[in-house]
């Protein structure tokens, strides 16, 4: 098997090319009737279909299918029972922010995170509109890469008092629960963002520092997630449940249930057990 470097340089190629494929589907206009595929849980366009193809076809060819198994958002069927057997796992969203991509917001991104026994050793993510690339690698920090090949590492803000830190929250998603968590949280500072993977971006970027997921009848995926992670983790922060346990992927079930919380790292058990206690008042209410 190749190494880990040279599996980041296959990857980091292949982030680039689907961006570059992505971009020429937002920007060609959504008058274009491909765009207009119907599912199940929410709007997929060809764009979604071609960038998958395209991720999975380059790292197969690159990659092989002996060494790596492949979860995909757009090929994962729900009916498999159980975890893939094999000890390296892709884990691809080749869309991530679909609706924000067809409202035109410019806040989607690609999720490609290489998993083993469960956990991200490699991620990328791309932000399209942003043109740039996030990379990282366990113990290897986290990168930033622009359209012209500059490279630099970077680290989430040190922000570290709680009435300081800003929640970066969705536009929709955002169900009566989660509201009155957000509402009784210590930090109010709130920054609106699209996709997991730009919201994740946005706290490396120094621009806020914390990002909840509260599940409601459906709940985050593993494609959501492990790619976001590992690059929020690199840069210095930390993304785990509320209980304080790591998130897993590859375990038969690819929804992330309960309450998650990513940050700069600082604050981060206060604020978990604090998102523990208002919801345990919450649910003690409605009882």
């Amino acid at each position: 098997m190749k190494s880990l470097e040279e599996i980041l340089a296959i990857a980091r190629s292949i982030g680039w090319g689907a961006s570059y494929l992505l971009r020429s589907y937002y920007h060609g206009g959504l008058n274009n009737p491909e765009l207009d595929i119907p599912d199940k849980d929410g709007p997929v366009t060809a764009a979604d279909i071609a960038v998958n193809r395209y991720i999975l076809d380059r790292l197969q060819t690159n990659l092989g299918n002996q060494d790596f198994a492949y979860i995909s958002e757009e090929t994962y069927n729900a009916q498999t029972d159980g975890q893939l057997s094999q000890p390296w796992v892709w884990i691809i969203d080749p869309l991530d922010g679909t609706r924000d991509f067809i409202d035109k917001t410019g806040e989607y991104a690609i999720h490609i995170a290489l998993v083993k026994d469960s956990r991200p050793v490699l991620a990328v993510v791309a932000w399209p509109e942003a043109e740039k690339l996030y990379y990282a690698t366990v113990g290897g920090g986290t990168f930033v890469e622009t359209r012209d090949g500059k490279v630099t590492p970077i680290r989430v803000a040190a922000r570290d008092k709680l009435e300081d830190l800003t929640l970066v929250v969705s536009r929709t998603h955002r169900d009566r629960r989660f509201n009155q968590l957000l509402q009784q949280l210590p930090c109010q500072n709130q920054k609106s963002v699209g996709s997991v993977g730009c919201k994740i971006a946005t706290i490396i970027e120094q621009q806020a520092d914390v990002y909840i997921s509260l599940s409601g009848k459906s709940a985050p995926k593993d494609w959501d997630l492990a790619a976001p992670e590992l690059i929020l983790t690199e840069a210095g922060g930390n993304f785990t449940h509320f209980d304080g346990t790591p998130l897993k992927y590859n375990q038969g079930d690819v929804n992330q249930w309960g309450g998650l919380l990513a940050s700069n790292g600082h604050c981060h058990a206060e604020l978990c057990k604090e998102a523990e206690r208002i919801l345990a008042e919450l649910e003690g209410r409605e009882k």
